[in-house]
């Protein structure tokens, strides 16, 4: 089967012919939407950043399904369902903390590897590849971390915001430590889909890419 990874550099909404590739690959869903609650955000509003886009590309059923420590069975059960993933933003160790080695990660990487498209934004990109590299800026204490990560993206590194947050420096540290195969720098409001793992088209500002063979 198949496997269909989107990885954005920023916050959404999708870039617009990734957004469209995405709906496609999802059958009409439903589609899950992952978040880390946030103090003072109204997720049901902000969600529709999401949604609304989506909707015009025919999908009409979504699921919202708030992180924690504590996923219900129907939750997981909802999941388990979904035609297509999107792992949202914000505070990147609280999504690695919820997503990786848990049910709510072993159902993504299950439903990853039977096709099912998957998307990951800012912090949900970040922890996308097997290893999940949180640079100081991304830190509440600005201490850089290697941590393990969905492993939904082999043999590589990411970073986000890339000229936001003036990564240049961190994604090329990052590549040397892990002695991965390649490094994406992904600016905001642009993203990459990668089928299979082979990077077949890009949106936005181009990424910038890292490889120690010919570029996939």
């Amino acid at each position: 089967m198949r496997t269909h990874l989107f990885l954005f550099g920023g916050g959404p909404p999708f870039t617009p012919n990734l957004r469209t590739r995405f709906a496609t690959l999802t059958n009409g869903g439903p589609v899950a939407i992952l978040y880390v609650p946030r103090t003072g955000k109204d997720w049901t509003n902000y969600s529709s950043i999401y949604t609304k886009p989506l909707e015009e590309d025919g999908i009409s059923s979504f699921v919202h399904l708030p992180l924690s420590d504590a996923p219900t069975d129907e939750q997981l059960s909802q999941l388990q369902q979904c035609q297509g993933i999107i792992i949202s933003g914000g505070e990147t160790e609280l999504y690695q903390q919820y997503l990786v080695a848990t049910p709510i990660g072993d159902i993504i990487q299950s439903r990853f590897a039977d096709g099912v498209p998957v998307a990951g934004f800012s912090a949900g990109a970040l922890v996308s590849p097997e290893r999940c590299v949180i640079p100081e800026i991304d830190q509440r204490d600005n201490q850089r971390l290697r941590l393990p990560g969905l492993a939904l993206l082999k043999d590589a590194v990411i970073c986000i915001h890339y000229e936001t947050w003036g990564e240049a420096a961190h994604l090329m540290q990052s590549f040397t430590e892990e002695s991965t195969d390649r490094a994406f720098g992904l600016a905001d409001e642009s993203g990459i889909y990668l089928r299979d793992q082979y990077l077949v088209e890009t949106e936005g500002t181009d990424p910038v890419v890292l490889s120690r063979s010919p570029v996939r």
